[in-house]
């Protein structure tokens, strides 16, 4: 089985529960090469199924411990598949086709990135930019955290995240940078196309770009305290959908 595994795991990427699976067959943006459950299936088994290729012949039936050392977690939901690897973007965006793009700087925390797409797929956010170094990678964890929802996203991997904000701004993008300190993030105007950025858990948006657009926050019972990265993330960006009308789409 190890050898199996191996040898599949050079040609695509893991996910993991029925979330992430689904939303990849939803997608259609890659393909299902196996996938794994548990016999008896389990109960989320029926979920995926309706989503499955008609002539499915790589399913493969393992007993759990095995999904187990496959997925480095007991966090699988008995189902893993591989699947070929997520395309990103090829360049940064064009303001033309994305009008709100969400930019994440060095958000290290896997369940931070994956709740954060989530919330950027729900408000109409329409690109991502994250950073190649520095910053969570799109594991499993990530996919599953999201509930698959990343899968629908256009994702673009910047090398130096300053120079593709620097780019974002040239093409005409407004940026918003989520700070401690800055202008009511519920009462400013947020002028389209846009870039809204947000920062590391511990230390924020770096030095090197918190300058480079509009710090706004989020008001808070006291200043010695602050949101959760992915909650902030998700309020501002449903304040900012709510005023530039993504709902309405």
């Amino acid at each position: 089985m190890s050898a199996k595994v191996n040898e599949r795991s050079k040609m695509g990427e893991m996910l993991l529960g029925a979330h992430s699976i689904i939303e990849m067959l939803k997608a259609k943006k890659r393909k299902l090469l196996s996938i794994y459950t548990t016999k008896p299936v389990p109960r989320s088994w029926d979920r995926i199924a309706p989503y499955l290729p008609k002539h499915v012949s790589n399913i493969q039936y393992v007993d759990r411990s095995i999904l187990d050392r496959m997925a480095g977690t007991p966090d699988h939901n008995g189902i893993i598949a591989w699947v070929t690897p997520f395309k990103y973007a090829s360049k940064v965006f064009d303001p033309a086709k994305k009008r709100f793009i969400l930019v994440l700087d060095s958000i290290q925390d896997v369940r931070n990135a994956g709740a954060i797409l989530r919330s950027a797929y729900c408000t109409g956010v329409d690109g991502v930019v994250m950073c190649r170094c520095n910053a969570a990678p799109l594991l499993p964890a990530v996919f599953k955290a999201s509930a698959g929802l990343a899968e629908h996203l256009d994702i673009y991997q910047a090398t130096s995240l300053k120079q593709a904000l620097m780019e974002l701004k040239q093409a005409g993008y407004h940026l918003y940078m989520a700070m401690l300190k800055g202008d009511n993030a519920a009462t400013v105007t947020y002028e389209q196309p846009l870039c809204l950025v947000i920062g590391n858990e511990a230390s924020g948006i770096s030095s090197d770009v918190a300058k480079m657009g509009q710090a706004v926050t989020l008001p808070q019972r006291t200043p010695d305290i602050s949101y959760n990265a992915s909650v902030a993330a998700g309020i501002l960006m449903f304040v900012i959908a709510q005023q530039t009308a993504q709902f309405k789409k």
